[in-house]
């Protein structure tokens, strides 16, 4: 079955925030991308005031769980509302697995983004389900 973990979004200040929660929580990042790495691996055209923000990191935190969070980018029309300043983030076990739960999650709701191969090589899709609640979907490829 899914693993399910928070995923947070701020609106340029996550890595600050960040390092607040790994010194209440402790641990290690196991996830540091800045949006000039995703543009390096043709993950797209970011503004260069955007370059050294947080597209994605991960902090483990107690028994299996993860914290996760992203800068949104004004830049790009990205901002914090109502509805969006949080999402809670699947890692399914299978791709199989995924396509499922996104579907089922999708039914009635707005998908945001179709799932599909990410340029961070998992499987990864985002929506909105019928009650307004943002959930991501992702399958992470086995390594090797």
């Amino acid at each position: 079955m899914a693993t399910l973990n928070p995923y947070l979004n701020f609106q340029g200040n996550t890595e600050e925030a960040f390092n607040f929660y790994k010194s209440v929580f402790g641990g290690e990042f196991s996830s540091f991308v800045r949006f000039s790495d995703m543009s390096a691996a043709g993950g797209g055209n970011i503004p260069v005031e955007d370059q050294s923000k947080i597209m994605h990191v991960a902090l483990p935190v107690g028994k299996g769980n993860t914290m996760m969070a992203t800068d949104m980018l004004a830049s790009t029309g990205q901002s914090i509302k109502n509805g969006n300043r949080i999402t809670l983030a699947l890692e399914a076990d299978s791709k199989e697995e995924a396509d499922r739960l996104f579907n089922a999650l999708g039914a009635g709701g707005k998908v945001e983004v179709p799932i599909a191969d990410a340029p961070w090589g998992a499987y990864w899709g985002m929506l909105f389900d019928k009650y307004e609640i943002q959930w991501m979907v992702n399958y992470t490829y086995p390594k090797g």
